[in-house]
C-alpha cells in the first residue's frame, strides 16, 4: 500500500454535516489551533485554596501605589477584594439599624430564629451581622447571635428568619430556656441586597404594572430582582464598583481590606452623585467616572439610556458647572444600554439596538458621541472584549469586530453556537481574551434546562480559525499582574464552593486529568464510490511535560453512507516512542478521532500518514 499524508484543514467547521466537513475538523474539546496545528490547551490550577460565596461574573485586577496586587471579585452574593491568598469581604452596607430595633424569638427544639425589625428591606439570601445582642437565656447565647447570618426566609416585610449556629458553623437548637428577645442593645447591619444567579425576564425599563408611572418614565430596577452582574474599575489605587441596576460604591485602598465599600454619595464633597446605574467604568486617559444607564439629577428613577460622568479626577462631584467637566448625554437610540467597553482612546457603548462611540475631547463638551451602527448590539453586558486594540463582541445572531469600523466575523461554528445557546440565560455570556495565543473566547449556557455556562466558542483572530468545547467559567481576565489568565468557576449549589483558577498553567484540570479531543469529518477516496482499506498509521506528535507517560488514543470510525452512524473499526494508542501502528479499517467513509485523557502532559499534532488503498465498490 502507498502512504498518504492527510492534510486536515485547520479550524473546526460545523456549518454543514460531518460528511461535508471532508478533510477538516468537525468537533473538538479543549484544543486550540496554533499555526494551523492542533494542540491541547493549557491546564489550570487554583488561584488560592480559599473559596468564596456565590458565582463570580466580574473580575478586575490592579495595583496600589505600593505595588500591592489586588483582585476585585463580584459574585451574586458578595463583593470581595483578594489580596494574596485571601478574600476580603468589602460588600457595602445598605442599612445599620438602631440599637434595639431588631429582636429575636426562638422556638424550643428548633434552630430557626425569627428576627423582627420593621421595614428591614431584606430578601432571601441577604447577609446581616448582629452585634451587642444578649443571650436568649438557654443555648442561644450572645456568641451565637453576634455574628454574620444569611437570611433563610422572609415571611413578612417586618420579619425574617435565620438558622442559629455556633462560631464553627454548627447548628444550634434552642431549648425551653431561650425565651428572651436579645435585649435592647442589638444592632443589625444589613449588607446590600444579594442578586440572583438566574436571569429573569421583564425587569428594567418598562417593568411593572400598566400605568404604574408617568408615560415614558422608566421603572425602578431592583438589584435584588436582577441577575447579579457587577462592573468595576480602579480610580487610581481605589476601586469603583456597581451592581447592575443598583448603586455605585467606592472602596478606599488606604483604609485597608478590613473596611467595606461605601456609597459614592458618601464621599467627601459628593454632589449629585448617581444613586443607580447599569454599569460603571473609569475612562483611562482622562480619569472620569462614568455611569451608564443612570438616574438624572433630581430624580431617583433610572434612565437606562442616560450616560453621566463626574468631574475629571474627582469621583465625588457630578454637578455640571462652568468650571468643571461633569455632565451627561442621553443616547438617542434603543431602550437601554447593554454595556460599554474601552478601546483605543474611545469608549464603545452598546444599546439593545445600536453601537456608539464616546471620545474625550475636553472643554466645552468633555465627550463627543457618535453612532457607529444602528442594527447590531451585544447579547450580554460582558459579551465584548478588547484584544490588541480591537473590540470583539457577540450579538444575538453572530460575531463581530470593531477596529475603527464594525465588521462581521465569518464563523464556521455559528449555527452550532446559536442553535444550542440558552437564549433565556444569554445575559450570562462572557467574553475573554488570551493574547498569548491570539484568542478570543465566549463562554455561554446551552439547552433549555441547563441555565449555567457549560460551553465555549473560541476564535483565533490571527489565523481566522474557530474551535469549540466545554468549560464552566463565569468571568475571566486575560491580562493580570499574575501574568496568567484568571477565571472563575460557576458552581451553583447552596453548599458548593467556588474558586478562581490560574489558566495556561501546566496541562491538567487542577491536578486531575483533562480530556481533550479533536474529530475529523468524513474522509473518502474519490467521491466515496469505492471502499478504502486503511492498514497502518504513521503518527506525528510532539509531547510536552511528562513525556514518558504521554499517550494519545486514535479511533477510526467507519460508515458507508452519509446518514449512517459511524461505528468504531479500529483503535490505537500512540506514545512518544511509537513509530507506526497497524490497524484494519474498511469503509467508504472514515472519521479520525484523536483523544487524550492522561495527566501531566500536553501534545501537538503534526502530519498524519496512512497506509490506504482503494478496495472495490462492494
Amino acid at each position: 500500500m502507498a502512504l498518504s499524508k492527510i492534510k486536515f484543514a485547520p479550524g473546526v467547521n460545523k456549518e454543514g454535516t460531518e460528511y461535508s466537513a471532508d478533510a477538516g475538523w468537525f468537533d473538538a474539546d479543549k484544543i486550540r489551533f496554533r499555526q494551523g496545528r492542533v494542540e491541547k490547551i493549557g491546564g489550570w490550577e487554583k488561584y488560592t485554596d480559599q473559596s468564596f460565596l456565590g458565582v463570580c461574573r466580574s473580575l478586575h485586577n490592579w495595583s496600589s501605589l505600593e505595588s500591592i496586587n489586588y483582585l476585585g471579585v463580584g459574585t451574586n452574593l458578595k463583593f470581595y477584594v483578594a489580596e494574596g491568598a485571601g478574600y476580603n469581604d468589602i460588600t457595602p452596607l445598605r442599612l445599620t439599624a438602631g440599637a434595639g430595633d431588631a429582636t429575636f424569638a426562638a422556638t424550643d427544639g428548633s434552630s430557626t430564629i425569627t428576627v423582627t425589625e420593621n421595614g428591614h428591606g431584606a430578601v432571601v439570601n441577604d447577609f446581616v451581622t448582629f452585634s451587642s445582642a444578649a443571650s436568649l437565656g438557654g443555648l442561644v447565647t450572645a456568641a451565637v447571635l453576634n455574628q454574620e447570618y444569611q437570611i433563610a426566609s422572609v415571611p413578612t416585610t417586618n420579619t425574617f428568619t435565620i438558622t442559629a449556629k455556633d462560631t464553627n458553623g454548627t447548628e444550634v437548637v434552642a431549648n425551653s430556656s431561650d425565651t428572651g428577645n436579645g435585649g435592647s442593645s442589638t444592632v443589625a447591619a444589613y449588607q446590600i441586597n444579594t442578586g440572583l444567579n438566574t436571569f429573569v425576564q421583564g425587569t428594567g425599563y418598562g417593568a411593572g404594572t400598566w400605568s404604574s408611572g408617568a408615560w415614558g418614565s422608566s421603572s425602578s430596577i431592583s438589584a435584588a430582582g436582577q441577575l447579579r452582574l457587577f462592573s468595576q474599575d480602579n480610580f487610581g489605587e481605589d476601586l469603583v464598583f456597581n451592581a447592575r441596576g443598583g448603586g455605585i460604591y467606592y472602596w478606599d485602598e488606604s483604609s485597608g481590606t478590613g473596611t467595606r465599600g461605601i456609597e459614592i454619595g458618601s464621599l467627601a464633597g459628593a454632589s449629585n452623585t448617581p444613586t443607580i446605574a447599569l454599569q460603571v467604568l473609569v475612562s483611562d486617559i482622562d480619569q472620569h467616572v462614568i455611569a451608564f444607564g443612570s438616574n438624572p439629577i433630581g430624580s431617583s428613577a433610572i434612565d437606562p439610556l442616560l450616560v453621566r460622568f463626574s468631574d475629571q479626577e474627582n469621583a465625588a462631584d457630578w454637578t455640571p458647572t462652568a468650571t468643571n467637566t461633569a455632565g451627561g448625554v442621553r443616547i438617542n437610540s434603543g431602550s437601554e444600554i447593554i454595556g460599554a467597553i474601552q478601546t483605543r482612546q474611545e469608549i464603545i457603548i452598546f444599546t439593545d439596538v445600536s453601537l456608539h462611540s464616546m471620545r474625550f475631547t475636553g472643554a466645552p463638551f468633555t465627550f463627543q458621541f457618535s453612532t457607529l451602527s444602528t442594527d447590531i448590539s451585544m447579547i450580554s453586558p460582558n459579551a465584548a472584549v478588547n484584544a490588541r486594540g480591537s473590540v470583539y463582541f457577540m450579538d444575538s445572531g453572530g460575531f463581530y469586530v470593531y477596529n475603527g469600523s464594525v465588521q462581521p466575523l465569518p464563523c464556521s461554528v455559528k449555527e452550532h453556537v446559536f442553535t444550542n445557546l440558552n437564549k433565556g440565560q444569554a445575559f450570562k455570556v462572557f467574553a475573554a481574551e488570551n493574547n498569548d495565543f491570539s484568542e478570543v473566547t465566549w463562554f455561554y449556557p446551552v439547552g433549555e434546562s441547563d441555565t449555567e455556562i457549560t460551553n465555549y466558542v473560541s476564535y483565533n483572530y490571527a489565523e481566522n480559525l474557530w474551535s469549540v468545547g466545554t468549560l464552566d467559567r463565569g468571568a475571566w481576565i486575560g491580562y493580570s499582574k499574575n501574568s496568567n489568565p484568571i477565571a472563575s468557576s460557576v458552581n451553583t449549589g447552596v453548599t458548593d464552593a467556588n474558586y478562581l483558577y490560574n489558566h495556561e498553567t501546566g496541562f491538567d484540570d487542577d491536578g486531575q486529568a483533562m480530556t481533550a479531543f479533536v474529530e475529523s469529518g468524513d474522509l473518502e477516496i474519490g467521491e466515496g464510490e469505492r471502499f478504502m482499506m486503511i492498514s497502518r498509521i504513521i503518527p506525528d506528535f510532539s509531547f510536552r511535560g511528562a513525556t514518558s507517560d504521554a499517550s494519545v488514543d486514535f479511533t477510526i470510525k467507519g460508515s458507508n453512507f452519509p446518514l449512517e452512524t459511524p461505528t468504531t473499526q479500529a483503535t490505537a494508542t500512540v506514545t512518544s516512542s511509537t513509530q507506526q501502528s497497524h490497524i484494519r479499517t474498511r469503509a467508504r467513509h472514515a472519521v479520525v478521532r484523536i483523544e487524550s485523557s492522561g495527566s501531566g502532559y500536553g501534545w501537538r499534532l503534526g502530519d498524519l500518514r496512512f497506509d490506504m488503498r482503494q478496495d472495490g465498490r462492494r
